[in-house]
Parts: structure tokens; C-alpha cells; sequence
């Protein structure tokens, strides 16, 4: 009976915050400001088609930069004793506690033409480098707030790893590298799969993070949304049909991440035909 109570508030609260807001975003988004169906809100979301590359392009690219970071991170935590382990896995976490515009706000500080980072490139000799307000500010902003969704899914997927079977493929002759290739890549997939979602979706969608580190000229479509709903050209109609767009293009893209897990068809990740 408790269980059942339980479910009928999780689903209220579902319909709530997540159904209703939804279905308020589809209403707008094919709905004119008289609130007649129209088309329009859709077709002049290819007006901004260079922003959704441009935010696309970025997400990507701090994707697999955290992936290249997060994968060899995660295994070495992996093979630490257990106490050790959990401190690291807290260590990751602990810039998490913190608010997410103060941890923008504190690269803002070291990246700045008058930063701490410039100030110590001064130390060397080396003239001041203008970090902020570019792309690469925006990417290694990404990167930091993004990173550890990256390597705790795929830590999770690798510490499940039976030893045993590592350890039987190292006996049968196999090699370090067939050994990753064969053995740990394969298994460790769902989790690869998981951190990428995590990451490119909040990267693709991110508005606070352009704002601050990329200026004016980096604008996403995060960034664009505000606009249509908070900024002086209030249109949510746009604004919806843009947040409306983005969505579809996120199922696809988890969809397609979705083809690459295929561990129903495996045992223990590893393919039994």
C-alpha cells in the first residue's frame, strides 16, 4: 500500500514539472502569439541554424575531451584500494557542492586579461594572453563543470569489472592492449555511453557558461533561449519552437548513442556469439 502511495506522488509530480512544462513548450512552440497553430515559430529556428552548429561543434568537442580525460581517470581510481578510492571519488565531487555560477565566476577571475593566470605568464616574461571571451574559454569551462559525469559512470562500469576475467585473458597470451580493446573498452561501454549523454547534453544546452567565459561572440543556443524568453525581444513562441528543436535533436542523439549499447545481447558486457 506504502509503494503504491509512493508511486501515484511520483507520478503527480512528474505530470507537474515535467509533463505540463513540456506540453506548454509544444503548445508555444506551434502557436502564434494569438494563439492560432501555426508553422512559422518551427521554420525560423533555421534563421539560427550557426548557432545550433556552433553549440553543437563546442558540446562535441568538450565531449571528447572529457572523455579522454575522464576514461584514463576513472580506471586508475579504479584500481586504488577501496579507502582510497572514496576520498578521490569526494575530491571529484567536491567542486559539485559548489554553486555552478560561482564556479564560472572563479574562472572568470583566473582567465581575465588581468587573471591570475596572466598574472603569472607575467612571471615569465610572456605578454598577456586573452583567454576570456573565446571559444576555448567556453570548451574549458565545459570541461571542468562537465567532467565529472564523465568519470563517475564510467568508474561505476569499471570497478564492476570481474578481475577474473581480465585476469583469464592476460593467462590465454593476451596483451595490454588487446586486453583493453578486448576485454575493458567492451565492458565498460555502457558506462563510456552513460558519461557521454551526460556530458554533451548539459554542454549543448548550457547558456551560463557562453555568457560569462565566451562574451557576445559565442552565443549557444542555450544563450538564445534566454534571450527569446528573459531579454528585450520577448518572443516565447520562438523561444519554445528553439527549446522544442533542441529536444528532438537530444533524443536523437541519445538515441544514436543508444545503438552502441548493446549489453541486453551480452553477458557480463562481454558478446557471447
Amino acid at each position: 500500500m506504502k509503494i503504491k502511495n509512493f508511486s501515484i506522488i511520483y507520478i503527480i509530480w512528474m505530470f507537474i514539472f515535467t509533463i505540463i512544462p513540456l506540453a506548454l513548450i509544444f503548445i508555444f512552440a506551434f502557436t502564434d502569439k494569438s494563439g492560432n497553430f501555426t508553422l512559422e515559430n518551427i521554420l525560423n529556428v533555421g534563421r539560427y541554424s550557426n548557432v545550433f552548429l556552433l553549440s553543437i561543434g563546442l558540446g562535441a568537442i568538450s565531449t571528447i575531451i572529457c572523455l579522454i580525460l575522464g576514461y584514463p581517470l576513472a580506471y586508475i581510481i579504479s584500481k586504488i584500494s577501496s579507502s582510497k578510492q572514496n576520498i578521490v571519488i569526494m575530491l571529484i565531487m567536491l567542486p559539485m557542492w559548489i554553486n555552478f555560477l560561482l564556479r564560472t565566476y572563479a574562472w572568470m577571475t583566473i582567465l581575465e586579461n588581468n587573471g591570475l593566470l596572466n598574472k603569472f605568464l607575467s612571471i615569465f616574461g610572456i605578454k598577456p594572453i586573452s583567454f576570456i571571451n573565446t571559444s576555448g574559454a567556453v570548451v574549458l569551462g565545459m570541461i571542468y563543470n562537465f567532467l565529472p559525469y564523465m568519470i563517475l559512470p564510467i568508474y561505476a562500469a569499471i570497478v564492476k569489472i570481474d578481475k577474473r576475467i581480465v585476469e583469464a585473458a592476460q593467462d590465454l597470451g593476451a596483451g595490454k592492449r588487446n586486453v583493453f580493446l578486448k576485454v575493458l573498452a567492451p565492458l565498460s561501454l555502457p558506462g563510456v555511453i552513460s558519461g557521454i549523454t551526460m556530458v554533451f547534453v548539459p554542454a549543448v544546452s548550457t547558456f551560463i557558461i557562453s555568457k560569462m567565459l565566451g562574451g557576445g561572440s559565442n552565443i549557444l543556443i542555450g544563450d538564445l533561449i534566454e534571450m527569446q524568453f528573459l531579454g528585450s525581444t520577448y518572443n516565447p513562441n520562438l523561444g519554445s519552437a528553439i527549446s522544442f528543436v533542441l529536444m528532438v535533436l537530444i533524443f536523437i542523439s541519445i538515441g544514436i548513442m543508444n545503438q552502441f549499447d548493446d549489453s541486453d545481447e551480452n553477458f557480463d558486457g562481454v558478446k557471447l556469439k
